[in-house]
């Protein structure tokens, strides 16, 4: 195809090649790549940075590009019809490479994902922003490369950069995506493993290095680089899918371990823990497992709770692939997985989502709402939709992508609250004038009714730690529709009761009943997590008042009576066998605490551990009527002097179970309760049993009621109730 003698057209007006060179320009595509300037006539530009030769090859041949300035090379063509071509570099070593032009394909992002990410409605961000391994089909062949797409409204210029153009934005610039603020380009040749970033050159003049808001893989930190990936797994939980979304869980059995994937057993990664952690989760028969956080952060002593990239698995343990396979080894060993998820803030680190396109993009612009200052990050802006469809559609991602099976969002509190941890004159009211974030509100009941409407079966959790009305309500009742919620003041009672000596404890026993006072304001979950062992608190075990087999009674009484009382289970890793030493994220857990002159104690815990969930699954009456009043009568609530608790748990099928506790260090041999039936009570669980490296006190197996009233109820039963124990009897008539 011959070039004409017509030089003119290629010239690039002064302000726009300016504008170009230096990475500033909203439309490189006006420029660059093929364009036609009348019926005969077209043009092609292309800028190749330090290249010697570049020539045009096509279907009818090939012809020789022009150098211009700036690397910019170019040819007139003498036909005005769209061509198909390629483009052959000459590089100073006498290499040559052939490539499509990436400034001859149209936009990857279609108007109506345009529409939707302005309105803060499209559900699958991830798909059309981020980068994707792709194939087009071309007139001369297979085109393979990655799309590229970011929201960056307030750039004046964005460049996709990485080892493949030598981190040099003026290789592949961007195109702006009119007022969407989307900037996006297709670049052949570069794939799965790339490592790349936006240089995205701000209002101010300034450049700054980002990495990709939407990648789905990262370089392992401290490295910061986003990495192209594109997942092969193929599932094999659909049976499980299945049976979850008919799944009642309010009424449903759930006692969850929760578990810091890095510090379990360290140097796992996610493709040995599919073995070792799912076998073990098993083995004590839990139901849930709840991850820390799993989305990349720059900092591992922030356990992942300041999280840089929120569609990233962190690379510290393996592949997002890898990721997939652990979660589904758990799916099909009946187990499910909870991920915790963070939007309430994120941190400040230059390369991540702060500050993004040099303005206040994903925080709020005012510093009273757009920064945590106790934590050093910053707050989202929950009020623009860009950033809620951010968050919204992460919080589907990670359902849809990793079919994890709930998600525990992590300080809702912070959200909830304009004046959360500030002083005054450092938060601004809302416009009614009151201290609740209204944006925030209605951020987190649309991320509950969509997640919910589009995953039935999932859960969602709260981690909230105030009073704030209907955290667990429908959003169509005006809450903020959450399956459930930590119980933290169940939680700070029961751990501050328990961690008297129990000769004081008689002063404090309205702190271990006070809890049924509000039971069934919220569906709750029971948390002994790992905030409870962290930060100079010690562990639960060192918590207990005590000599070593005092500590190890306290323990188990204290499990019983979580397992006993209304409510779903957590317990942290390392608390299932008693650690003695208190967590931390850069050691293993300490496994040697089950060997030694004490370890029998701690192989014991782990023993009842596995028989209380065990029990705990198959007795209805522990589990079918936690959010209603009607699955719990307490038969002894006021013996302070004895510090004796005793309560029956009820279930929707009939039965009956006896939970009766002595949390003194006294043994009362023959303790009178009320009891709802006469005939037998069968005992069917004991803390001081010397499997459990208890007292081994013996008890009866079964124990008659009498039809003589006591405390109100119509029968009365007479129990041995060993010091710093609990027993569980069912009702068997």
């Amino acid at each position: 195809m011959p070039m004409s003698e017509n030089f003119g057209p290629l010239t690039i007006p002064s302000d726009d090649l300016t504008r170009l060179t230096q990475c500033q320009h909203h439309d490189p595509h006006a420029f660059y790549g093929w364009h036609k300037i009348d019926d005969g006539h077209s043009i092609v530009r292309t800028r190749q940075l330090g290249a010697e030769a570049v020539t045009l090859k096509t279907a009818d041949g090939s012809v020789a590009l022009e150098a211009l300035t700036d690397d910019i090379f170019g040819v007139v063509l003498d036909t005005g019809a769209p061509i198909d071509y390629r483009l052959e570099v000459t590089w100073p070593n006498g290499v040559t490479t052939e490539t499509a032009d990436p400034y001859h394909f149209l936009p990857t992002l279609g108007e109506l994902d345009i529409h939707l990410i302005r309105e803060g409605r499209h559900e699958r961000l991830w798909d059309v922003l981020g980068a994707h391994v792709v194939t087009l089909e071309t007139e001369l062949g297979e085109v393979r490369g990655t799309t590229f797409a970011v929201w960056a409204p307030n750039a004046r210029g964005v460049a996709v950069i990485g080892d493949f153009c030598g981190w040099n934005p003026n290789q592949f610039p961007m195109r702006s995506l009119g007022s969407s603020g989307v900037w996006e380009l297709f670049v052949p040749n570069i794939g799965e493993g790339d490592v790349y970033k936006f240089a995205i050159h701000t209002k101010e003049g300034y450049r700054l290095d980002k990495a990709d808001p939407l990648a789905r893989a990262t370089e392992a930190p401290p490295a910061t680089g986003s990495v192209i990936t594109a997942s092969t797994y193929k599932w094999k939980d659909d049976a499980w899918l299945a049976q979850r979304a008919d799944t009642d869980h309010a009424n449903a059995a759930i006692s969850v371990y929760e578990v810091h994937l890095g510090s379990w057993r360290m140097g796992l990664g996610y493709k040995e823990l599919a073995t070792e952690l799912v076998d073990y989760v098993k083995a004590l028969g839990y139901t849930h497992v709840e991850f820390m956080p799993v989305a990349e952060h720059p900092f591992g002593g922030s356990w992942g709770y300041q999280v840089s990239g929120y569609y990233a698995p962190t690379a510290r343990w393996g592949t997002p692939d890898e990721l997939r396979a652990l979660i589904d080894a758990f799916h099909n060993a009946g187990i499910g997985v909870i991920v915790d998820w963070v939007p309430a803030h994120f941190p400040k680190d230059d390369f991540a989502l702060g500050r993004f396109d040099g303005q206040a993009v994903y925080e709020h612009p005012d510093w009273r709402r757009g920064e945590q200052k106790d934590w050093g990050t910053y707050v989202f802006d929950f009020g623009r939709n860009e950033v809620r469809n951010f968050l919204v559609a992460n919080a589907l991602y990670w359902l849809e992508e990793f079919h994890v099976d709930g998600l525990r969002v992590d300080a809702v509190a912070s959200m909830l609250y304009l004046d959360y941890s500030r002083n005054d004159g450092e938060w601004e009211p809302n416009i009614y004038g009151g201290r609740e974030n209204l944006e925030a509100v209605q951020f987190l009941q649309e991320m509950n009714a969509t997640v919910h409407r589009n995953h039935p079966g999932i859960l969602t959790i709260a981690e909230e730690s105030t009073s704030w009305p209907g955290v667990t309500a429908m959003t169509s009742d005006g809450g903020l529709g959450f399956n459930m919620k930590w119980n933290m003041g169940w939680m700070n009672d029961t751990l501050e009761y328990f961690s008297l000596d129990p000769v004081h404890r008689s002063y404090h026993h309205n702190e271990i009943t006070f809890s049924m006072v509000y039971a069934y304001s919220e569906h709750y979950i029971l948390p002994f997590s790992h905030d409870e062992v962290v930060h100079g608190k010690g562990s639960l075990w060192n918590r207990m008042p005590g000599d070593a087999w005092n500590k190890a009674a306290g323990l188990r009484t204290l499990y019983a009576f979580m397992y006993a009382h209304p409510g779903k289970k957590l317990l942290f890793q390392g608390q299932e066998f008693g650690q003695v030493m208190e967590w931390s994220e850069g050691r293993s857990l300490d496994w040697d605490d089950t060997v030694g002159w004490e370890g029998e104690y701690h192989e014991a815990i782990a023993t009842m551990i596995k028989d209380l969930n065990a029990l705990y699954k198959k007795s209805p009456a522990l589990f079918t009527q936690d959010n209603d009043p009607a699955g719990f009568s307490w038969t002894k609530s006021d013996d302070a002097a004895n510090n004796i608790l005793s309560f029956v748990r009820y279930g929707t099928d009939g039965e009956k179970i006896l939970c009766a506790f002595n949390l003194g260090g006294t043994s009362q041999p023959s303790y009178k309760l009320g009891v709802p039936e006469g005939g037998n009570w069968e005992c069917i669980f004991n803390t001081d049993a010397g499997v459990y490296e208890g007292a081994n006190n013996p008890l009866e197996e079964s124990v008659t009621a009498w039809d003589t009233g006591w405390d109100g109820y119509p029968h009365s039963i007479t129990l041995h109730i060993p010091a710093m124990s609990a027993q569980f009897y069912r009702w068997v008539g």
